[in-house]
């Protein structure tokens, strides 16, 4: 079995949970297939990364996070009104749908849909569990050691 610890660059296979601050389960990979990841590819979060740091195969881990350690403050900047003649005729929008949006250089963005009135729509772009502070917990399955810099 590898001793390899996570650090940057380190390919790890592991199961996770994230649970919100009443305890209902947003996202988890226990009794399912794990998740590979490698440390600083952008798949987690900054501040989960942070806490899987110094792990070893076979290792739990429960932290209880921040909001600002986790997936940020809610910003209300990202929360826009856009016209109903924005979306296709068709299509009728309705609170708390998830939509993608193009965004104009090619990527798309996922918004909620918060309200619906008067020719309007309006789209939070937050992160879901933005403003939340959550408690992740994980199980290590692998970790690879982390490529030598050339």
């Amino acid at each position: 079995m590898s001793t390899a610890q996570i650090l940057p660059g380190s390919p790890v296979v592991l199961h996770l949970s994230i649970a919100l601050e009443d305890g209902t389960e947003a996202i988890s990979t226990f009794g399912e297939e794990p998740v590979s990841v490698t440390i600083g590819d952008g798949t987690l979060q900054p501040g989960l990364e942070l806490a899987l740091y110094g792990l070893h195969a076979g290792d739990t881990q429960t932290i209880n996070l921040l909001a600002e350690q986790a997936f940020g403050l809610r910003d209300t900047n990202l929360i826009q009104y856009m016209p109903m003649t924005e979306f296709e005729a068709a299509f009728t929008p309705e609170v708390g749908q998830i939509v993608a949006f193009s965004l104009p250089n090619g990527e798309e963005a996922p918004g909620m849909v918060i309200a619906v009135d008067e020719g309007r729509v309006e789209v939070d772009f937050n992160h879901p569990l933005a403003g939340h502070e959550i408690t992740f917990k994980v199980e290590i399955i692998s970790v690879e050691p982390a490529p030598e810099e050339t």
